[in-house]
């Protein structure tokens, strides 16, 4: 799945994708770690690993995801 970053907070290493029909989904820190990123941007085009309803991994697009 793939989206882009609404929201980014350095600190905390968390923040919120919107996906391309406009839903906006929450990550954690814990799902930011899993794709390898040191940082995120507004407006960056990321894959997004999903566990259920949550984001499990963030990772750019170009990059793959991590193993589930």
């Amino acid at each position: 799945m793939q989206g882009t970053v609404k929201a980014f907070d350095a600190e905390t290493r968390s923040g919120s994708v919107l996906l391309d029909d406009g839903t906006e989904l929450p990550f954690d820190a814990g799902a930011f770690d899993a794709g390898g990123l040191r940082l995120a941007r507004f407006g960056q085009r990321v894959n997004l690993a999903m566990d259920g309803d949550r984001v499990s991994a963030v990772t750019l697009s170009t990059f793959p995801l991590p193993p589930s």
